[in-house]
């Protein structure tokens, strides 16, 4: 387990941006730690300074050769080369330690590297004091986030300097966004930095730890067309069993003009279905009860895998949205691997983040609104509510197009809990243009938002070809409406659950009150309600404690822009609300939440 430092949202945090305290292990293994002495230890590392300072020379790469009693056939054949053996890369019990930034896929990146390190031998330490390797898992979205990683380095430094005259020197590692798009600049601006290690070089990390035990600075920022991790398959160790994110992709192609992301995490590749579907299945065994399926651009979800799925079918968008790439043919679907998922456990809530609104097909839209434990909760990113922003932005939308989305999603879904990211100041951005977003959102109602001033980010094509001309302090001015006006219009949208039943996923005790719980529900609010013993499921006399993992039904009594209070009402599950709602008739449901029955309001 490792150590979160997370940065502070303009406003409330959706699903993909969640404020955790400490990441969770995911992958268990039953390797056995070795022990070495110190004395071991440092007759390895000299061994290895010496293999480095020998060879490989030039010789050794080319073809027919033979070198050091070892020949390269021209087929390319070759016995393996002995210059980083399977024991150098060995952690030998040394203890790492994790600091994550920034989004929800970089807490999964941690796991993933934790996995890899901890098949290696290395153990991981949440107390920093004694850590051996520090990797910090860095986030480029925006400049504020760069910069708390830079002022972090600061603070290592000296803690460093002072093991530097123990015999385990510490070793400080980059990792992520930040390692790829700086690449050099990090070596060379912070010496102390021994490991640099881009979002596709996670396999690497053991020989790049190795390297740097030998005095050298490692780096491997090579971004990879194939990579999806999808043979790491970590055991989830989620909190009293509550939830798990699953990884179905990595990399975009949507290119907006403000967004580094392709840049930092390269083109789409999905995941095999099969080994998502494996995954979930082992998550449903340990008894989690909600899985959050995570993507750069998730909806976008391709398999072609195998070629029984690439057929000649073009990809299907929303009604009235483009790409700056030609149309894509064949593979599994994002409603296939959503269909295939939500049949696993019918007991699972399913939850995706973050998609872009083009990919919302009304096939999409129809299984959410049919399946029972796919959450009726769309994350719509709209980023603007000027068309001539958005046309800037390279979102390939239109404000009509958006708004007819809007309305299509809900005249399927009329329950759906609505969240969106909004970019306040974009280049060339009017006040007409603002006007336009602060209608946009008081015209959709939106139950959360993640709203940010824009900052420029090199490489991206804003940066070739726009120019960032709004002033820092009208960016600002502008962002603070925006605030007001969703948090207003959260405000009104929450109220009109007072009264109803909602199903809660308990997530355990509330930040504020050890007297209180909270949970989320189906549309991703937060619910704070007493703590007290109540009906036990399937009974009418009996009462049990409600603990965290637990679903419980909560009647609403109040609410502001940010969170719902209420009264648990009784333990149930997703199945059986679920069935029970589905069978009662409208004007019934109706009577029974009047009257504080166990019928529920599938909404947010």
């Amino acid at each position: 387990m490792g150590h979160l430092r997370m940065l502070k949202p303009l406003f409330t945090i959706p699903p993909h941006w969640v404020p955790i305290r400490c990441i969770q292990p995911r992958y268990c293994s039953n390797l056995a730690n070795t022990s070495v002495t110190s004395r071991e230890r440092r007759t390895t590392v000299d061994k290895f300074k010496s293999q480095i300072s020998s060879g490989p020379s030039f010789q050794d790469f080319i073809k027919g050769v033979s070198v050091n009693n070892k020949t390269y056939a021209a087929d390319g054949e070759c016995e393996e080369h002995s210059y980083l053996s399977e024991d150098l890369e060995m952690g030998n019990s040394r203890k790492v330690y994790f600091e994550t930034y920034g989004c929800q896929m970089n807490v999964n990146d941690t796991d993933i590297a934790w996995s890899i390190l901890q098949r290696k031998g290395y153990q991981r330490t949440v107390d920093l004091r004694e850590a051996d390797v520090v990797l910090l898992v860095t986030c480029s979205i925006r400049e504020k986030a760069e910069q708390t990683i830079w002022n972090r380095l600061q603070e290592l430094k000296a803690m460093k300097k002072r093991r530097l005259k123990t015999h385990t020197p510490m070793k400080i590692g980059i990792l992520g966004c930040m390692a790829e798009r700086l690449k050099t600049e990090i070596l060379e601006r912070e010496k102390l930095v021994d490991v640099l290690a881009g979002p596709d070089a996670y396999r690497d990390l053991p020989r790049l730890l190795t390297v740097a035990d030998g005095g050298q600075q490692a780096s491997n920022v090579l971004l990879s067309l194939e990579e999806t991790y999808a043979d790491v398959m970590p055991v989830h160790h989620a909190p009293q069993g509550r939830s798990a994110f699953v990884s179905i992709m990595r990399g975009c192609d949507n290119m907006c003009s403000y967004c580094i992301v392709p840049f930092t995490r390269g083109r789409e590749r999905s995941r095999p279905v099969s080994s998502i579907l494996e995954e979930v299945r082992m998550l449903s065994e340990q008894g989690v009860k909600e899985v959050t399926l995570l993507g750069q651009n998730v909806n976008s979800y391709r398999d072609t895998s195998e070629e029984q799925f690439c057929s000649s079918d073009l990809t299907q968008l929303s009604r009235g949205f483009k790409t700056v790439y030609r149309t894509k043919q064949g593979g599994l679907r994002f409603s296939d691997l959503l269909d295939r998922v939500s049949r696993i456990d019918p007991d699972m809530r399913i939850r995706f983040t973050s998609p872009h609104p083009k990919d919302f097909p009304d096939e999409v839209l129809h299984l959410i609104a049919e399946r029972g434990n796919i959450c009726q909760q769309i994350h719509l990113p709209a980023q603007s509510g000027s068309s001539k922003v958005l046309e800037a932005m390279r979102r390939g939308y239109t404000r009509e197009a958006y708004l007819d989305l809007v309305k299509n999603i809900k005249a399927i879904m009329p329950e759906v809990s609505l969240s969106s990211d909004f970019i306040s100041g974009f280049c060339g951005e009017t006040e007409d243009d603002h006007q336009q977003t602060l209608s946009l959102i008081r015209e959709v109602g939106y139950n959360v938002g993640f709203l940010f001033a824009y900052s420029m980010r090199k490489k991206t094509h804003a940066f070739h070809r726009l120019q960032d001309d709004v002033p820092a302090e009208v960016k600002q001015q502008r962002l603070a409406e925006c605030i007001r006006v969703f948090r207003e219009e959260a405000a009104r949208v929450n109220a009109a659950l007072i009264g109803s039943m909602q199903l809660v996923l308990v997530e355990g005790e509330s930040k504020r009150s050890a007297k209180d719980l909270c949970g989320r529900t189906d549309g991703n609010m937060k619910v704070i309600f007493p703590k007290e013993d109540v009906a036990a499921q399937n009974a009418e006399s009996n009462t049990a404690p409600v603990n965290a993992g637990d679903y419980v039904l909560v009647k609403i009594l109040s609410a502001n822009s940010q969170s719902l209070r209420g009264r648990a009402h009784s333990h149930s599950s997703l199945r059986e609300t679920v069935k029970h709602y589905e069978a009662l008739p409208r004007h019934q449901l109706d009577e029974h939440v009047d009257s504080d029955a166990t019928a529920i309001k599938t909404g947010p």
